[in-house]
């Protein structure tokens, strides 16, 4: 540079001359070299600690999806993102009562919100939309209240009795003439129960915790 060459026209005292610019210029940029992958490095850890904390809850602990579909009307609507706890059911059995996103049976990759009507060991009678159910403790069966059942279908094209065997559920939407549910696929293995629903985030009106659970 040319800056250089004239400094270098500084008389010779017979001692070697460091420019005291130069010099500061190379330390500050090594400074900055350094501050740079410093910088780099903590960001690539905060990652790194995010994927480690945050990965095993995804898969683990509780996963989102909207809901897409009339299945569940009125108590939920297309566009309404749910929170799904997946680690209840790690501990606990399901409940009757319960919301659940499951695997529908016949294609795995897909899914489906439902509500769990009948459980392991039960007999359930379906007539004109009303459920009868009879457990291992009750010889006399009972009648199933659904409050939250809005839409009921009562012309008795789904009457049936089902028999359920350990390990395996019956579920049904809530929005029941318009529901692709255990009355047309058949039961719901245990193992494709995803888990419950925890959490409703949106829209915010409708924010709530354990939406829709209505026991009977």
């Amino acid at each position: 540079m040319e800056f250089e060459k004239n400094n270098d026209e500084i008389p010779n005292t017979g001692t070697t001359k460091t420019d005291p610019v130069t010099s500061e210029t190379k330390s500050l940029n090594q400074s900055e070299n350094q501050s740079t992958g410093s910088y780099i490095w903590e960001v690539i850890k905060f990652f790194i600690l995010a994927v480690v904390i945050v990965a095993p809850i995804r898969f683990f602990v509780a996963q989102p999806f909207i809901v897409q579909g009339a299945s569940m009307d009125p108590t939920f609507a297309t566009g309404q993102y749910l929170i799904i706890d997946e680690l209840s059911y790690r501990f606990n059995e399901p409940e009757r009562g319960d919301v659940v996103v499951l695997r529908y049976p016949k294609n795995p990759s897909r899914f489906f919100i439902k509500r769990l009507v009948g459980l392991p060991g039960e007999t359930l009678d379906i007539k004109n939309g009303v459920i009868s159910i009879t457990t291992a403790e009750n010889a006399e069966p009972f009648i199933l209240e659904e409050p939250y059942v809005t839409f009921l279908k009562t012309d008795g094209g789904d009457d049936e009795i089902v028999k359920l065997k350990e390990g395996e559920y019956f579920v049904m939407g809530d929005n029941r003439p318009n529901s692709s549910d255990s009355r047309d696929w058949g039961i719901l293995p245990e193992n494709l129960i995803i888990g419950k629903a925890f959490l409703r985030l949106f829209p915010i009106d409708t924010i709530s915790f354990s939406p829709g659970q209505n026991f009977d």
